[in-house]
C-alpha cells in the first residue's frame, strides 16, 4: 500500500504538469511543470521525501528502460536525421557541456552557501552556549557565596547565643 500511495503522489503531480501544459500556452513539457511542482512541493514541505523516496528511487533505477522507445524512433528516422547529423551532435555537445557547467556552478554555491550559514549557526549556537555556561557559573558563584554567607551567619548566631 505504501508503494501504491508513492506512485499515486508522483502520478497526481504529473497529471498536475499535463493539465498546466495544456491551459497554458507555453512551449514547456508537461514533465518540466511536472518537476517544478514536485520541487517546490518537497521544498516546501508540502510532500516529504519520505512519501515518495522508494518509488521515485525504483523509477530512476528502471529509467534506461524508458529511453528505449526513444532510441527506437531515433532509428526510425534515421533518413531524416543522416543529412544533418553534424547540427544534432554540435547541438549534443553544446547543451552537455551547457548543463554540466551550470550544475557544477550550482553546486558550488550550495556548498559555499550551507558552509556559510552552517558555519553563522555554529557560531551562534558556541555564543549562546558559552553565555549560558557563563550565566551558569555566575549563578552558581553566587548561590555559593549566599550560602557561605548563611553558614557564617549562623555561625555568628550560635556564638552570640
Amino acid at each position: 500500500m505504501k508503494y501504491i500511495r508513492q506512485f499515486l503522489i508522483i502520478l497526481f503531480i504529473s497529471f498536475i504538469g499535463e493539465l498546466l501544459n495544456h491551459y497554458i500556452p507555453l512551449p514547456v513539457p508537461a514533465s518540466i511543470y511536472g518537476i517544478v511542482i514536485m520541487f517546490v512541493c518537497l521544498f516546501t514541505g508540502i510532500i516529504k521525501v519520505e512519501h515518495v523516496k522508494e518509488v521515485s528511487g525504483f523509477l530512476i533505477e528502471i529509467m534506461p528502460l524508458v529511453f528505449i522507445p526513444a532510441a527506437v524512433g531515433l532509428i526510425n528516422s534515421w533518413g531524416l536525421i543522416s543529412t544533418k547529423w553534424y547540427m544534432y551532435v554540435t547541438v549534443i555537445i553544446a547543451t552537455t557541456v551547457l548543463v554540466m557547467a551550470v550544475s557544477g556552478l550550482m553546486t558550488q554555491f550550495a556548498i559555499r552557501y550551507e558552509k556559510k550559514h552552517s558555519t553563522d549557526n555554529l557560531k551562534s549556537y558556541e555564543r549562546e552556549k558559552n553565555k549560558t555556561v557563563r550565566t551558569d557559573k555566575k549563578n552558581i558563584t553566587e548561590a555559593v557565596d549566599m550560602n557561605i554567607a548563611d553558614n557564617n551567619m549562623k555561625k555568628e548566631d550560635s556564638k552570640n547565643e
